[in-house]
């Protein structure tokens, strides 16, 4: 039976880089490829109702339970696509075993170092193998990880039937990151009523709360006059964009909060003269603040048209999420009987909020419970990325845990 850290390896392989803007599900053609291959190993192990959204992706199966008396299915679930934030082409993971807990070469010809001093989480993996990138792309352990550990736990209930386990539908989502992750997905034949979302990072964290969340898409209509002769007549519309921003408190950007703090983020600008584009994310944990945030930056947008002229900024400002917390208000004995599998694994529960979001905010409002559990990952999205095998292999236990009666 192939190990967890071994598929990783295969599933990091395949580019699944996920891409903003686009109307289509998946929103990059390249996501089949690691779909149609979740498919055909999910059929070779034995598992039961394997298919794959011919369209959208999707992939779903079904693993019985093999009690006499019944138990409620578990739905697990993980997503496929990776970061638009960086490239996932070509890469090519390194492993560390036995880490000497100290600054990390990850590319000597460019030199490029993952530094003790920048990412002190390091030093607690001091003995442990280490899979990290080489510097030129991201890993894909968001959300890789997530699936190698779901196949494994997968694999080894279809080769090891004297383990009694209760029926396991397990669910992979394409387009997660761009937030398009489960606008197609199958909830009413999934097989369960309940799921986790195997989504988060260094071992132990169970999350149920999440951001509130929106996209702000803001254009900026300038006048483009010869610069020898604009005094009075032009009007820049990148500077404008920069008084935009400068509007915004600059204690509430991502790189100054933590914790349930929220934030505006600048995620993506560009412009000439005459026109200019700027994306925003608006992010709060409380639902309150969440609305000022998005009523202040409406607001910031009005400002600059009564100084330069109505229709200057048009702004865009929509909802992608809510916090998660509220729907699983009634749901709470999943994050208890999850505390209860950790420490029966040996690892101690750690519940924190996350500072993002995952498919599972989506699936709870749409009647689908599903708060997240670790992979054993972190730095997500970059260069920086890497996962710990002994976290993987414990998250696997983890989930056969869950699974067991």
């Amino acid at each position: 039976m192939e190990k967890v850290k071994d598929k990783f390896l295969r599933y990091v392989a395949v580019d699944t880089q996920s891409a903003d803007g686009m109307e289509q599900v998946p929103s990059t053609e390249k996501q089949f490829h690691l779909a149609k291959m979740l498919c055909a190993e999910l059929q070779a192990m034995g598992a039961e109702n394997v298919r794959m959204d011919e369209e959208h992706a999707y992939v779903y199966a079904f693993l019985p339970g093999n009690t006499e008396q019944p138990f409620p299915a578990i739905g697990l679930i993980a997503h496929m696509d990776t970061s638009p934030a960086m490239s996932g082409k070509n890469v090519r993971p390194r492993c560390i075993p036995d880490y000497d807990g100290k600054d990390i070469c990850l590319n000597r010809d460019k030199d490029i170092w993952m530094k003790v001093e920048d990412f002190p989480a390091l030093v607690n993996y001091t003995g442990k193998e280490l899979i990290v990138t080489d510097g030129t792309t991201l890993l894909g352990a968001d959300d890789k990880a997530g699936v190698a550990e779901i196949m494994t736990m997968a694999e080894m209930l279809l080769t090891h039937p004297e383990i009694s386990h209760r029926p396991v539908a397990i669910g992979f989502t394409p387009d997660e990151e761009v937030g398009r992750g489960v606008d197609f997905f199958d909830i009413p034949n999934f097989g369960a009523k309940e799921a986790y979302t195997v989504d988060g990072g260094a071992l132990g964290g169970i999350e149920y709360e999440t951001f509130n969340a929106a996209s702000a898409q803001v254009t900026i209509n300038g006048k483009s006059i010869h610069p020898g002769d604009a005094k009075n007549k032009m009007r820049n519309a990148m500077r404008v964009a920069f008084e935009l921003d400068a509007l915004l408190p600059e204690e509430q950007r991502p790189e100054h909060t933590e914790g349930y703090e929220g934030f505006y983020h600048l995620d993506r600008m560009e412009g000439t003269v005459e026109s200019a584009r700027m994306d925003y994310i608006l992010r709060d944990h409380d639902r309150s603040k969440f609305e000022a945030k998005k009523t202040y930056f409406a607001a910031c947008c009005n400002f600059l048209n009564e100084k330069y002229g109505e229709g200057t900024v048009l702004a865009e400002i929509k909802d992608t999420y809510y916090n998660l917390k509220d729907a699983l208000s009634e749901h709470m004995d999943l994050i208890e009987r999850a505390c209860d599998a950790m420490r029966a694994v040996g690892v101690e529960p750690v519940i924190s909020p996350i500072r993002g979001g995952t498919d599972g905010c989506h699936l709870s409002y749409a009647g689908l419970p599903c708060p997240n559990l670790c992979t054993g990952g972190h730095n997500y999205h970059g260069k920086y990325e890497y996962i710990v095998r002994e976290s993987m292999e414990k998250v696997v236990e983890l989930l056969l845990t869950l699974a067991k009666v």
